[in-house]
């Protein structure tokens, strides 16, 4: 090892004992990473074991895909309205903000934020429950986006390598949902790959299980993700039109505030001042009910609003016929199409033998911007128009 090398690494060493002397005793040390395969150049590299996940998530291609893939509303020119990548980057931010007052791990914070979405396929939400009922009559499982996001980064990602991240990483992306709201999460300490494994198969037979994350930062993740959306989708539905700031219910807006600002620094403030060297982290109740109580108005008002489900009933239409040419192409070996040259084209044999065609199209699919989706739409299902000269004859 050259001597440049060798400082690196005594740094990397000083800094992992820093975080033994300020870190809560809750909080999991960037030394306690688990990676299902050792990586010499992690172990005697200079960065820190959950800093190396957030760098291979950052850099991912499917990360690079968020730039254009619907939060809430889509098939809207607005270039104000939040989209994924958005989403993503603050939760990210709150998280981090949380965890530093908490004294936890903001790299495996990090990591976790930046990777909790990337298996949402095209057209945000709806276009998951589109997307599952279609696997599920292709008798491949429902498809969930938590679990997607663990395939693409685990199975999918460079050509059928993955990215081998740290299992803390892994289970806070499994376990981040927070459309399942709760005042109160504690870790579940005791987990393994095994485990993580197992969960996952608990999930695809149920996708009603109740999961937490195994570290108090993936449990902050999780805070973090409906702290960022709940507000913020308010400000969008607003700005559309969909809803009026007078619309909010007043015992919410009482406690948290009648703004995204506001809503957030709340939240942010309640939490963190209930969680303060505890091994959970967990909202006061007055605060907890009022969040509850506005999660349920966004659903009935926003979420569920016929106004944005004007055009459901045609991604419905185009995700099935989509689908089925992928089906067909792969079915016939046709290597002229998108699917073998966009998707398969270099992917590694070990992902190809594991995968049923269903499941080939279902990570194609879902991996696909929105734009990329309608231009696939434009270019497999609208008939083209050949101009060809006419002499007169």
């Amino acid at each position: 090892m050259k001597q440049k090398e060798k400082a690196l690494l005594e740094l990397r060493k000083k800094l992992d004992a820093i975080e033994k002397e300020r870190f809560s005793p809750w909080a999991c040390l960037s030394s306690s990473a688990i990676r299902e395969k050792e990586e010499e150049e992690i172990l005697f590299g200079h960065r820190q074991y959950f800093a190396v996940d957030a760098d291979r998530i950052l850099h991912s291609r499917a990360y690079s895909r968020y730039i254009d893939k619907t939060q809430v509303f889509y098939l809207i020119k607005n270039d104000h309205i939040t989209h994924r990548v958005l989403h993503v980057q603050l939760v990210s931010k709150i998280a981090r903000g949380i965890g530093r007052l908490l004294r936890l791990n903001e790299d495996l914070i990090e990591a976790i934020s930046l990777g909790h979405d990337i298996g949402h396929a095209p057209f945000g939400h709806d276009g998951e429950k589109i997307l599952s009922d279609i696997c599920m009559a292709y008798k491949i499982g429902p498809f969930l986006h938590n679990v997607q996001s663990v395939r693409f980064l685990q199975e999918i990602e460079r050509k059928g390598k993955g990215w081998n991240l740290t299992l803390q990483v892994l289970d806070g992306i499994l376990c981040h949902n927070g459309e399942i709201f709760t005042k109160k999460i504690e870790p579940n300490w005791k987990k393994d790959f095994n485990t993580f494994r197992s969960e996952i198969d608990s999930l695809m037979k149920d996708p009603n299980t109740r999961l937490v994350p195994m570290t108090l930062e993936g449990c902050v993740v999780r805070m973090a993700d409906i702290i960022s959306y709940i507000g913020r989708d308010i400000e969008d539905a607003i700005r559309l039109g969909i809803i009026k700031r007078s619309d909010l219910p007043k015992e919410c807006i009482e406690v948290l505030g009648d703004t995204n600002g506001k809503i957030v620094y709340t939240l942010v403030e309640d939490l963190v001042a209930n969680s303060i060297d505890k091994p959970y982290v967990c909202f006061s109740e007055e605060v907890g009910e009022a969040l509850k109580r506005l999660k349920k108005f966004n659903e009935e008002h926003i979420y569920m609003n016929p106004k944005i489900k004007d055009q459901t009933g045609k991604i419905k239409l185009m995700f099935g016929l989509l689908f089925e040419k992928y089906m067909e192409d792969l079915q016939k070996g046709n290597e002229e199409t998108d699917i073998f040259k966009g998707f398969l084209d270099g992917m590694s044999e070990e992902y190809k033998k594991k995968r049923t065609y269903p499941e080939i199209v279902r990570d194609f699919i879902s991996g696909m911007t929105d734009e990329y989706f309608l231009l696939q739409c434009k270019k497999r299902l609208f008939p083209e128009i050949k101009v060809e000269r006419w002499d007169g004859k």
